[in-house]
């Protein structure tokens, strides 16, 4: 089953379910006005909007043509957005960027943190900066939409947890990060609004891709109209969601409608490029001595999708332009 959010007016606007080739969708609203209220009641709601997504394959509800400007993110604000550092490649170079040494735990305690929920920015939408030498880069990342999550929910009991899977671009203005690190207290003005593809998926959509608490799948990033980045997002997930999950339920439990994030893809073969440029500036240092990539300016574009063994684009593109902001 695969949802949206079509943008009505409202800051959640309306739920509705989108046919699997992306082509039409139908309004979800008899079963549930947003994507918030269906996960607050998903044993009663999801079983009436796969019945409803059926229904639209088979041509036997009212449907019309989607077009994906007119969507939010799935979500548009959440109670929670906690993303993860799943991939140890990428956390090794970009430890190294930063000329910080990884964590002693980089193998056995995952890296997390919260990030602003209240203003995500749609997939299609314009990502404003107000300031080039903050150093803007994209981040290619896969994420899951959790239902009531319990305190203390351990790893093999974690995926009945996981109603939702999508795709984001988790925007970082990674020159303001060493200085805000150095405060011991975390990220923040370096995580500016995140923004999602305009699908979100129940994993038994994915098929065999979905397994292990894991998305195999490849990431593909374009920067500026050129393909930088096919990295395939399964098996370097050295920790999958289900082991994320365990983590940040060791002291608190979770509402339905918290995003928990992966991380940016990350692959140790370079031929599979990059989900970020802060990757490839480290790349470019060590094999030159410094980096000749400058992170992004307004007028860039970046797009970011995945597509099944068919090619079939499974959570929609993220295409974003960066723009001046006053």
């Amino acid at each position: 089953m695969k949802l949206a959010t079509l943008k009505d007016g409202t800051r959640d606007g309306r739920l509705i379910v989108v046919k699997r080739d992306n082509s039409a969708y139908a309004l979800a609203t008899n079963v549930a006005l947003t994507l918030q209220a269906a996960l607050d009641d998903w044993d009663q709601k999801e079983p009436q909007l796969r019945a409803l997504a059926q229904q639209l394959e088979a041509g036997a509800v009212q449907s019309r043509p989607l077009d994906v400007k007119a969507l939010h993110a799935p979500l548009p604000r959440a109670y929670e957005w906690v993303d993860g550092s799943a991939y140890i490649n990428h956390v090794v170079l970009v430890r190294k960027a930063r000329n910080a040494e990884p964590p002693a735990t980089l193998r056995t305690d995952p890296l997390v943190y919260q990030g602003g929920s209240g203003d995500f920015l749609a997939p299609t939408q314009d990502i404003p900066l107000r300031d080039e030498a903050w150093g803007l880069d994209f981040e290619s990342e896969v994420c899951v939409v959790l239902g009531d999550t319990p305190m203390g929910t351990k790893a093999e009991d974690a995926d009945k947890h996981i109603k939702l899977v999508m795709i984001a671009n988790d925007v970082s203005l990674r020159n303001l990060i060493p200085e805000e690190l150095a405060k011991g207290f975390g990220f923040f003005q370096s995580k500016p609004a995140t923004a999602f593809g305009p699908f979100a998926l129940t994993p038994d959509e994915l098929g065999a891709a979905w397994r292990d608490g894991r998305v195999h799948l490849r990431m593909r990033s374009t920067l500026n109209g050129q393909l930088v980045g096919d990295a395939d997002a399964g098996p370097e997930m050295h920790f999958s969601f289900r082991d994320l999950i365990q983590h940040l339920t060791r002291t608190r439990a979770f509402t339905a409608g918290t995003i928990l994030g992966s991380g940016t893809v990350s692959n140790a073969d370079r031929t599979r490029g990059i989900s970020c440029l802060a990757e490839r500036r480290m790349i470019e240092t060590i094999d030159e001595g410094k980096p000749a990539t400058s992170f992004m300016k307004p007028g860039d574009t970046i797009e970011i999708e995945m597509l099944d063994g068919e090619g079939h684009s499974l959570f929609g593109r993220i295409a974003q332009t960066v723009v001046k902001a006053p």
